[in-house]
């Protein structure tokens, strides 16, 4: 039988009615934010299912907006999140899916572009309690929580890639707690997800992207 946490059956603190459709929706954006860069100029938000019915009245909206300017779940900025994201110059829309219905209840696509004009698509569901996980980037199917310190790297899919990060990591003393690879054709592009007992370091991730199949890579600290 599975362990369940006092903390999981009372749920997470937020700000908003709803754990699935407010922190939940926050935490995914989180996430999505902490895989950029460089500060957000604009971002589209593609809901589904009973994400798309709800948005409005369950806050769903002003949560996501929030979680993609960094804001934590029981953040009281939430409330305002469309009045700070225009006041940063953020741009920013929602589009409520209806027709595909073979998803999550509670999935969000996250169209993201930087400042710098770097962008990425991200598809996350909200699983109930206030936990997520990340199903999609760039339309590559992946599964990430975000649990852990975790990186995730961008490569093509090329013999000798996986080994040179993992004997990386092993030369900065960084455990590999889970490591996962995903792509969708063979020699197209792949992203390793690693997830780690250690926070992974600025020299570290420097050190990675030496490698010259390594596109691009995301430092995501718990």
């Amino acid at each position: 039988m599975a362990f369940i946490s006092v903390f999981e059956v009372i749920g997470p603190n937020m700000v908003g009615p709803s754990s699935s459709h407010t922190a939940g929706a926050a935490s995914i954006a989180r996430l999505a934010w902490k895989m950029m860069h460089e500060k957000i100029r604009r971002v589209n938000f593609v809901l589904y299912g009973s994400f798309a019915q709800t948005y409005r009245g369950h806050g769903t909206d002003r949560a996501l907006l929030g979680g993609m300017m960094g804001f934590e779940t029981d953040d009281v900025r939430i409330r305002d999140s469309f009045e700070i994201a225009e006041k940063e110059g953020i741009e920013f829309s929602f589009v409520a899916n209806t027709t595909e219905t073979d998803v999550h209840p509670n999935t969000v696509d996250i169209e993201i572009e930087d400042v710098t004009g770097r962008r990425h698509t991200v598809r996350g569901e909200s699983i109930g309690g206030g936990k997520v996980r990340l199903t999609r980037i760039d339309g590559v199917k992946v599964h990430f929580t975000g649990e852990y310190h975790s990186l995730i790297v961008e490569h093509k899919d090329h013999p000798g890639v996986i080994a040179y990060v993992t004997t990386v990591l092993s030369k900065c003393h960084v455990n590999i707690a889970y490591l996962r690879v995903y792509r969708e054709t063979k020699g197209g592009i792949a992203y390793m997800i690693i997830e780690s007992d250690e926070e992974i370091t600025r020299d570290t991730v420097d050190e990675i992207e030496k490698n010259p199949f390594v596109k691009d890579t995301m430092l995501i600290r718990r």
